[in-house]
């Protein structure tokens, strides 16, 4: 009976202050819903990896960090087919999550297959296979997906270009490059 009577006195003298307490769980329960539904909006809002995308000459920064997400979606492998590859390339290809394999196929040239040695003493190795001839086109594969490079990776963004998904296996590619 003295604890019922304790904890009478208890809640009529600390009515206001579980009063505020109960306000403020209320108003925290309603902050927490607004910033949830601004998360979703601005997930909503973000740019998403397109099919397709055009640069306009000089959107260097803007090509370089599509391609740098596109490098960063791997989850099995990287395979670049360009004539012309610089220490820029290996540097965006650093981006990669560890066990993703990375492949260059591209014309031989002293300078560049310095660096990649230098580059696989610390980081992941990256396979280099020498173009049997010079291609137009280049290519760049993640996974499964293959994509048509308006210019070459070191360059992207400098002049205007364009990345596009194709529909094709990557095997078909890689066949018609051997």
């Amino acid at each position: 009976m003295n604890a019922f009577v304790a904890m009478r006195r208890f809640m009529i003298q600390n009515a206001a202050v579980l009063m505020r307490i109960a306000h403020l769980e209320k108003h925290q329960i309603e902050t927490d819903e607004k910033i949830d539904l601004i998360l979703d909006k601005i997930e909503e809002q973000s740019p998403k990896l397109l099919p397709e995308q055009v640069f306009a000459t000089g959107c260097v920064w803007d090509a370089w960090t599509y391609i740098s997400d596109l490098v960063r979606s791997a989850r099995k492998r990287i395979v670049l087919i360009d004539n012309f590859v610089d220490d820029r390339v290996l540097s965006m290809f650093t981006k990669r999550a560890d066990g993703v394999t990375a492949t260059i196929h591209t014309r031989y040239n002293e300078q560049f297959l310095t660096d990649l040695k230098k580059h696989n003493t610390q980081y992941p190795e990256i396979a280099f296979i020498q173009l049997p001839h010079r291609n137009h086109d280049r290519f760049l594969i993640i996974d499964d997906k293959v994509y048509l490079l308006g210019a070459s990776l070191k360059d992207i963004g400098a002049g205007l270009c364009a990345v596009t998904e194709m529909t094709m296996a990557p095997e078909v590619i890689l066949g018609m490059v051997r």
